[in-house]
C-alpha cells in the first residue's frame, strides 16, 4: 500500500540507523554470556517480551536495540548493559505497560514498560489496527491527538514529540489526524473527538504525576476514555505488531508535510469557550464582583485557558502565580505537581493571595483536568477544600441553578448526578431530598464518561459528576473531568455567595445542615513493590481464616464487605457486586455498624494504596447538627481510619511510605 503521506525507508530518515525489521544482533561487547542463563519473569498480564525461560532477556534486549531509533534511549540501554545492571534491564525490557484508570502511564525512558518513542509507536500501531477492524470509516473520521508540556532531556522524550510520532504512525496508514499545534488541557481532546466526530482521541499526558512520568490516554468515539473490552483488545492488538511498520513512524516531520494532518486548535478553542457560556448563570453579578482570585497552573497548560474562561464569564481575570504561570516540565517550585496535596503545595499561591488581598485561590494541575480551591478564613489562615467538600458545593450550585430554570418538579426525573464509589455520598443525599437520580461508578472518570453517554441515549442529562481526587465536571459538554470550566464555575459561585454575604465555607455548612453532615478522610501510602501489595490484599481476604474478611475495624463491627476485584458483595442476596468486576487492581469496601463506609484500593496511575472513609449523618431536628455532634463524628471517623491504616495495611511491617503532609 502506498501512503498519500509518503512512507519512507529507514535510510531516508537516518542512513546510519538499524534497518527496521532487520535481524540485527546487539554488539557482542554489550551481551555478557551470563545474561541468557537467568530466568526472566513475565510482565503484567503476560504481555510483551517476558515469560519464564533462559535467554529471554537477551531476546528482549536484541529487540530493543533492533527497533529503537531514539539515540538517547539506546544509549540508556547500552549504559545499563555495560555497567551490568541486569535487574534494571529486566524491569525495563521484560514486561509491558497496561491500561489503568487513566490509560498507559509510566516513567519516561528506555524499556518496553516505560513511555518512550518506541512504546508510543507500538501503542499507536495497536490502536490504529484495532480502530481499522472496529470502524469502517476511521479513514474519513480521523483521530484527535493532543499533548501537555512534559519533557525529559535524558531520554529525548517530550509530550510534543510523542504526539507527533503518534500522528506519524496514523498518517503512515492514511488515517487523518487532528493534531493540536500546541499544548492543550486534557479535556480539549475528548471535547474535540465529539465536536469533530472523530473515531478516537489520544492525549499525551501524565496529569499530576511526578516529572519523570508521562502517559498515553485513549478516548473512544463517544469522547469517553476507553473501558473493557476495548482496552484489553487494544493491548492485544499492540502485542500483535510490536515491530515498527516503517521508518515513517519515526518521522515527526511528517505532520508538517502530510495533507491528512489538520490543526483543530482555533476551532476547538472557540467552540469550547462558546459552549462554556452555558455554565454561566449570573453574568450580571460577575462583572461587578469585588472578589479577587489567584490562579496557579502548576507549571502546566492551564494559565491561558483559565484566563479565557474567566473572560467568558465576565469575571476579572485571576491573578496568576508568576513562578508557576509558564510551562516548565521540571515543576521547579513544587515538590510534586499535584494540587490535591493541599496547603503544602499551594504555598506560593497562598502567599500571593495574602499580598493581593485575594480571598479565593484556584489551582489547576499540569494538564488542567483537576481543580483545587482554597478560601481565606474569616479568622486567620486558609480553608483548603477537599474534593468531597468542593463537590458538595458544586453539586448544590448546579442543581440550584438548574432548578431556577426548570421549576416543574417533574423535570427532575430526567437529570442525574454521578460520582465514583470511593467519593462522598453527599450527592446521594441531595438526590433523596430533591428527587433527581444519583448513580455510582467504579473509580476513574472513564466510567463516569461512558455512563454519561449511555444516559444521554435515553434522553437523560448529567448536570454534575465528580471523583474525590478533585476531578469535577459541571454540565455535560465534555465526558471528562475539567479543571478549566470548574475554575470559572467556582469563581461565579463564590461571587454569587459573596453578594449574599456568604463564604464558600459558610455555604458548605448550610448544605450539611440541609442534607446531613458528611465527614470524610482520604489519604494514601506509597508501595513500590507489587508483591507487597498482593500480600497485603491477600491477607485482608483471609484475615480471619481462609476466605474470611475482617469482622471489625477500630472496635466497630463490619456488617458488609464488597470486593470489586473478586465480584463479591455480602450485602446482596446473590453475593455478587453490582459494580463491574475489575481485576486490574484491588478494591475492597467495608460498611461498619456505626454507618462508616471505608474503602481500600490500589491506584491506577501511581504506586499507591489509597484509603477512604466517610461518616454520613442524617440531619438532626429541624435539619440542624450541633458542633459537638460534628466533633463526635470526626473523632469516631478518625478512630476507624487509623485502624484501617494500621491494622489492615500495617505500614511499618510492610515498609509502606506514609503520605507526607
Amino acid at each position: 500500500m502506498t501512503s498519500v503521506c509518503g512512507v519512507r525507508s529507514a535510510a531516508e530518515v537516518n542512513p546510519l540507523s538499524h534497518r527496521v525489521g532487520a535481524t540485527v544482533r546487539c554488539p557482542a561487547a554489550l551481551l555478557p554470556v551470563s545474561m541468557g542463563d537467568e530466568p526472566v519473569g513475565e510482565g503484567p498480564g503476560g504481555e510483551g517480551p517476558g515469560g519464564e525461560g533462559p535467554g529471554l532477556l537477551d531476546e528482549a534486549l536484541q529487540r530493543w536495540m533492533t527497533w529503537d531509533q531514539n539515540h538517547w534511549t539506546r544509549v540508556q540501554v547500552e549504559s545499563l548493559v555495560a555497567s551490568g545492571q541486569f535487574e534494571d534491564l529486566r524491569s525495563r525490557l521484560c514486561s509491558r505497560m497496561s491500561f489503568g484508570t487513566a490509560g498507559l502511564r509510566a516513567p519516561m525512558g528506555a524499556g518496553f514498560n516505560r513511555i518512550n518513542d518506541l512504546t508510543v509507536i507500538q501503542s499507536t500501531q495497536g490502536l490504529v489496527s484495532y480502530l481499522s477492524r472496529f470502524m469502517a470509516d476511521v479513514s474519513s473520521r480521523g483521530v484527535v491527538v493532543g499533548f501537555d508540556t512534559r519533557a525529559q532531556e535524558e531520554s529525548g522524550c517530550s509530550s510534543q514529540r510523542l504526539a507527533k510520532l503518534t500522528a506519524a504512525v496514523m498518517l503512515s496508514r492514511d488515517v487523518p489526524v487532528h493534531l493540536f499545534s500546541t499544548f492543550v488541557p486534557t479535556p480539549f481532546v475528548p471535547y474535540a473527538v465529539r465536536k469533530l466526530g472523530a473515531a478516537a482521541g489520544v492525549m499525551i499526558t501524565a496529569s499530576h504525576n511526578p516529572k519523570e512520568d508521562n502517559g498515553y490516554k485513549v478516548y473512544w468515539c463517544n469522547g469517553a476514555q476507553i473501558t473493557p473490552p476495548h482496552d484489553k483488545e487494544i493491548l492485544r492488538s499492540i502485542e500483535e505488531q510490536l515491530e515498527p511498520w516503517s521508518a515513517s513512524c519515526w518521522d515527526e516531520g511528517l505532520v508538517e508535510r502530510c495533507s491528512l494532518r489538520t490543526d483543530p486548535l482555533t476551532k476547538i478553542n472557540s467552540c469550547y469557550m462558546d459552549e462554556l457560556a452555558s455554565l454561566c448563570f449570573h453574568r450580571d453579578l460577575n462583572s461587578s464582583c469585588p472578589l479577587k482570585f489567584v490562579h496557579s497552573s502548576f507549571h502546566g497548560v492551564g494559565h491561558v485557558f483559565v484566563q479565557q474562561a474567566f473572560q467568558i464569564f465576565g469575571l476579572a481575570p485571576p491573578i496568576p502565580v508568576p513562578e508557576q504561570k509558564d510551562p516548565d516540565p521540571n515543576f521547579p517550585s513544587v515538590r510534586c505537581p499535584n494540587p490535591e496535596e493541599g496547603e503544602s503545595v499551594l504555598e506560593l499561591s497562598l502567599l500571593l493571595a495574602e499580598r493581593e488581598n485575594a480571598r479565593i485561590v484556584l489551582a489547576t494541575d499540569p494538564d488542567a483536568d483537576r481543580l483545587a480551591v482554597a478560601e481565606k478564613s474569616d479568622g486567620c489562615g486558609w480553608k483548603v477544600f477537599t474534593g468531597n467538600e468542593l463537590a458538595a458545593l458544586l453539586g448544590w450550585w448546579m442543581f440550584f441553578n438548574w432548578k431556577e430554570r426548570h421549576p416543574d418538579p417533574a423535570d427532575t426525573k430526567s437529570i442525574y448526578m454521578l460520582a465514583t464509589t470511593v467519593s462522598s455520598k453527599i450527592l446521594q443525599a441531595f438526590a433523596h431530598v430533591e428527587g433527581f437520580h444519583f448513580e455510582e461508578t467504579l473509580p476513574g472518570f472513564k466510567w463516569i464518561g461512558n455512563r454519561m453517554h449511555e444516559l444521554s441515549k435515553t434522553g437523560n442529562t448529567v448536570i454534575f459528576a465528580f471523583e474525590e481526587s478533585i476531578g469535577f465536571l459541571c454540565g455535560s459538554m465534555v465526558p471528562e473531568k475539567d479543571g478549566v470550566s470548574s475554575a470559572a464555575v467556582v469563581a461565579e459561585m463564590a461571587a454569587y455567595l459573596h453578594n449574599k454575604s456568604l463564604s464558600l465555607n459558610q455555604q458548605l455548612h448550610n448544605i450539611y445542615q440541609t442534607y446531613g453532615h458528611h465527614v470524610s478522610r482520604t489519604s494514601y501510602v506509597v508501595c513500590n513493590d507489587p508483591s507487597t501489595i498482593q500480600k497485603i490484599f491477600s491477607r485482608i481476604r483471609n484475615f480471619d481464616g481462609e476466605g474470611s474478611y475482617p469482622k471489625s475495624c477500630g472496635g466497630v463491627r463490619i456488617v458488609h464487605v464488597r470486593d470489586v476485584t473478586t465480584g463479591y458483595d455480602s450485602s446482596r442476596a446473590d453475593l455478587r457486586s453490582v459494580l463491574p468486576v475489575s481485576s486490574s487492581g484491588h478494591m475492597i469496601t467495608f460498611t461498619l455498624q456505626n454507618g462508616v463506609v471505608a474503602t481500600l484500593r490500589t491506584s491506577g496511575t501511581e504506586p499507591k494504596i489509597k484509603y477512604y472513609t466517610e461518616f454520613c449523618a442524617a440531619p438532626g431536628k429541624s435539619g440542624r447538627v450541633c458542633c459537638s455532634d460534628v466533633s463526635s463524628l470526626e473523632e469516631e471517623l478518625s478512630t476507624v481510619t487509623a485502624a484501617l491504616l494500621n491494622d489492615f495495611l500495617e505500614p511499618e511491617r510492610n515498609n509502606l511510605i506514609r503520605r507526607f503532609i
